[in-house]
């Protein structure tokens, strides 16, 4: 991922040919804005942020690092340089901070409740994202404890009920995916006999799709009495609200709300003309 292109991207949708009311409005001074927390939450895309502003030509400085707790009222970053300039970043950069820093705290939340009930439990993202803003919105889950899974089609076989359509049966499938030379093979289970099938049949993760806790606990106690080695994901359904439910009979909770469902963190730019000498 080439991340100054995307950026430079992301500014060029937004400025175009220019920022028509701030040159028709403001005179070209220098200026320092910061970025202000309007709530709690751990903040993601700092680092984002800070690079769109040297982009537009001025500096920025990170007062908070990404994955850091944040209060109401806290200032996280600064920046100083041509008015013009700042007003022309501001949009792009507190879009990137509050939609990153929004899926940051809602991992976080998970993770925590997830843990306090299984410490080795992991957290892990889908690929229901928003297109061409994965990575950013990844690299949010990471910040805030979790992990991304897969990044794309090509990082991992998952073999899900739409591709079973197209074979006999799912262990058929998991032997097609292991005569191509794959050697993690994971498949969706949407009963517990048939992760128990998928099991025998020699998948190496089973993923429990939209089960109730009690048949969850139910299915992992019994894959794991047979097969000791196999990783157990959970998916489906879960949230903040009920990941205490599942957590403590699963390897990996993977959730699509980390990222299609975070609320945005309330952040702000306040901007100050700079007086000449100070």
């Amino acid at each position: 991922m080439d991340v100054r292109k995307a950026l430079e991207l992301f500014l060029a949708e937004d400025v175009g040919d220019g920022d028509i009311t701030t040159e028709a409005v403001v005179e070209e001074r220098a200026a320092r804005a910061v970025i202000v927390a309007r709530a709690f939450g751990i903040l993601a895309g700092a680092k984002e942020g800070a690079t769109v502003f040297r982009l537009m030509g001025c500096d920025a400085k990170m007062l908070v690092a990404d994955g850091d707790r944040v209060s109401k009222g806290d200032v996280v970053m600064e920046a100083t340089g041509n008015a013009r300039d700042l007003l022309a970043a501001e949009r792009v950069v507190l879009n990137i901070m509050t939609r990153m820093s929004g899926i940051a705290t809602t991992t976080r939340n998970v993770v925590e409740r997830a843990r306090s009930v299984n410490p080795k439990v992991r957290i892990a993202a889908t690929r229901k994202t928003t297109p061409g803003f994965r990575y950013f919105e990844k690299r949010a889950v990471v910040t805030g404890g979790g992990e991304p899974h897969r990044w794309g089609l090509n990082d991992a076989v998952i073999i899900k009920e739409n591709h079973l359509v197209f074979v006999e049966s799912p262990v058929e499938a998991i032997r097609r995916a292991r005569e191509m030379g794959h050697q993690n093979i994971e498949i969706e289970a949407t009963s517990h006999e048939m992760a128990m099938a998928c099991a025998e049949g020699g998948a190496d993760t089973i993923m429990l799709d939209n089960f109730q806790p009690a048949e969850a606990t139910r299915t992992y106690l019994g894959l794991k009495e047979k097969h000791p080695s196999i990783s157990v994901e959970i998916s489906g359904g879960v949230d903040a609200g009920n990941v205490r439910d599942f957590a403590a009979h699963a390897d990996v909770i993977s959730i699509g709300a980390l990222t299609h469902s975070a609320k945005a963190l309330d952040l702000s730019m306040d901007i100050f003309p700079l007086v000449s000498g100070k």
